[in-house]
């Protein structure tokens, strides 16, 4: 899949070596065998899993597209996690620092993690509407990812990692095959979502594809000859190999997995469902609450915020009742402003503009990594949320804000800050960069990611809306507070389509009587959490953690707590799981007394 690792297996080797000959090494010494065991985690780590390693800036392996879809793949993986697990336990904690306790649990937790999921059968549904090798494979092809073109060898690797395309196809169309012969089918509303996706990837002119992009911007260094040549293996590229998979996807999904596919909803309607859906909700809430208990949390959270909704419509004065005032704010033509995609990012740049002169009393981190507002691409905006894209380490590529913009026109002002505060700055742009440029910390903690931790960071940046001198419009606080309260609604849609029978169709219908939704982009979101269960759970899970400890550090410190300082604490290590996570802010709230 990626080239040899004879170099980092050996260097484990002798890591292993070593520590059978030393029973007591000194704590200086130990962190020092910690750190080159995750060096060697992370180069195996990347040759693996190379798509991660061109969106992290390490472009060694940008030629390179493993067959993730066979079983021999996931035995390697297998191998590597229990390997690496074997000799993490041969370290004992109680002898490393304090810096090294920590990465030695989120190290431990990731490998446990990552092995009880390859015993489930996720395997048997290769892709969905919301994520997937073929939504990814256009971003990195387009010349607008992470893919870098800016060299003839730039542009060589991505002919050798395109080629290696159809073959991952067919491996998941198997895969799809033997789902379906299992009963473990994807539902037929996301079914209907994939084909078109597929479908609109199908050109006769490879001019007009997606994946010309980079042809259209050759730098302008390259030569003639190279231009030429280029130019001509694109062509052939997205003729023969690009599109007639894209075909092929799409024949397959439209006349052989669309009858199978499901009319039932959630999880609990396939073999094995409602272990894999525990499965996914500890994996995304990184904690031991059970679905039960996250529902109540829901119903309890949606109440609290509906009450001081009824507040602030009784503050603007409106008539009639709470669903009546969520489509005035959906309909209402102040409310749409826009003319065009581009004045509708003009305006997330003028929110921008708006809170940064009030950031440094609330953080004295800043990441240097450059930062842009992007619209979403065409072929995939139907599907897609508003999403944050991380910058290469290196500084090479910005952060990116995306915004999916179907008709400016009918694109809605309410929620335009807290989404900006969310996604952008200081939500995951300033969570996500802030992680990667600490090079003190090992490759698999500044790449790493947990999504209680850092979307639970993003959605409680939004309750600083105030601090950071925005949401001085009512309606700006009401689109935050119905930014809020669509987090709660997922705990209970999510958990009730996956555990109480709830249907997609009830589940569109409480999310648009609960918050000021159209029933489009409430239907995408619904479809989203059926595309990557439990996912949607770790929002509010994360950031009632947050809260409670911010809440919990005040009491306990008094004059001495500084918001500044608990922000900066919590910023400096990067994204962890809670349970971790509160381990290290009680020790930071402690050494404040």
């Amino acid at each position: 899949m990626r080239k040899a690792f004879l170099t980092g297996v050996a260097v484990c080797a002798l890591l292993s070596s070593f520590t059978a000959s030393v029973p007591s090494p000194p704590p200086a010494d130990n962190d020092q065998r910690l750190a080159a065991l995750f060096d060697a985690y992370w180069e195996k780590n990347n040759r693996l899993f190379p798509l991660s390693a061109t969106s992290q800036g390490d472009n060694r392996y940008n030629d390179q597209l493993p067959n993730d879809q066979t079983q021999v793949y996931r035995d390697s993986l297998r191998a590597f996690y229990q390997g690496y697990l074997g000799k993490l336990n041969g370290f004992n904690r109680n002898q490393l620092s304090d810096t090294d306790k920590i990465s030695y649990d989120i190290f431990q937790y990731k490998l446990q993690t990552e092995l009880s999921g390859l015993k489930l059968n996720t395997w048997m549904t290769p892709f969905k509407q919301f994520w997937g090798l073929p939504i990814s494979f256009v971003q990195l092809g387009s010349g607008q990812g992470a893919q870098p073109f800016k060299t003839v060898q730039d542009y060589d690797n991505w002919l050798l990692r395109a080629k290696r395309f159809p073959v991952w196809a067919d491996s998941a169309i198997s895969n799809f095959r033997r789902g379906a012969k299992a009963g473990v089918v994807l539902p037929k509303a996301l079914v209907l979502k994939m084909i078109p996706q597929a479908q609109a990837l199908v050109v006769s002119d490879a001019t007009k594809s997606v994946f010309y992009g980079p042809i259209n911007k050759l730098p302008a260094g390259i030569s003639a000859a190279e231009r030429q040549r280029l130019t001509a293996a694109y062509q052939q590229l997205i003729l023969t190999d690009i599109g007639p998979t894209y075909k092929k996807l799409g024949d397959f999904l439209q006349n052989e997995y669309l009858p199978q596919a499901r009319t039932t909803t959630g999880l609990a309607d396939v073999p094995g469902g409602p272990a894999l859906y525990a499965y996914y909700t500890k994996l995304w809430t990184t904690t031991d609450k059970t679905p039960a208990e996250i529902y109540q949390t829901g119903l309890s959270e949606v109440k609290r915020i509906r009450a001081e909704m009824e507040r602030v419509k009784t503050q603007v004065g409106f008539k009639g009742d709470l669903p009546a005032f969520f489509a005035y704010m959906k309909t209402d033509p102040k409310f749409m402003p826009y003319k065009s995609a581009e004045e509708v990012l003009t305006a997330y740049r003028g929110i921008q503009a708006r809170i940064a002169p009030a950031l440094p009393k609330y953080f004295s981190l800043m990441p240097k990594s450059a930062f842009e507002i992007r619209q979403t691409e065409a072929f995939r905006a139907a599907s897609a949320s508003a999403e944050y894209n991380r910058a290469a380490a290196d500084g090479s590529r910005p952060g990116i804000f995306y915004v999916p913009i179907l008709d400016a026109a009918k694109f809605t002002t309410p929620g335009m800050e807290s989404l900006f505060l969310h996604e952008a700055i200081p939500g995951h742009h300033f969570h996500i960069s802030l992680q990667q440029e600490n090079t003190a910390l090992p490759k698999f903690r500044r790449f790493g990611g947990y999504s209680a931790s850092s979307e639970g960071w993003a959605l409680y940046t939004e309750s600083l809306g105030k601090e950071l001198g925005v949401y001085t419009d009512p309606y700006q606080y009401m689109g935050a507070l119905s930014n809020e309260i669509h987090r709660a609604i997922r705990l209970v849609v999510d958990v009730g389509m996956n555990t109480k029978g709830l249907t997609r169709e009830q589940a569109i219908k409480y999310m648009m009587d609960n918050e000021a939704i159209n029933e489009q982009k409430s239907t995408a979101e619904i479809e989203r959490y059926m595309a990557i269960p439990g996912q949607a759970l770790s929002y509010k899970i994360g950031q009632l953690k947050i809260q409670e400890l911010r809440d919990k550090y005040k009491k306990q410190l008094g004059a001495k707590f500084s918001l500044r300082a608990f922000h900066d604490e919590f910023l400096k290590d990067g994204i962890m799981p809670l349970a971790v996570l509160e381990r290290k802010m009680d020790a930071w709230a402690a050494a404040q007394k």
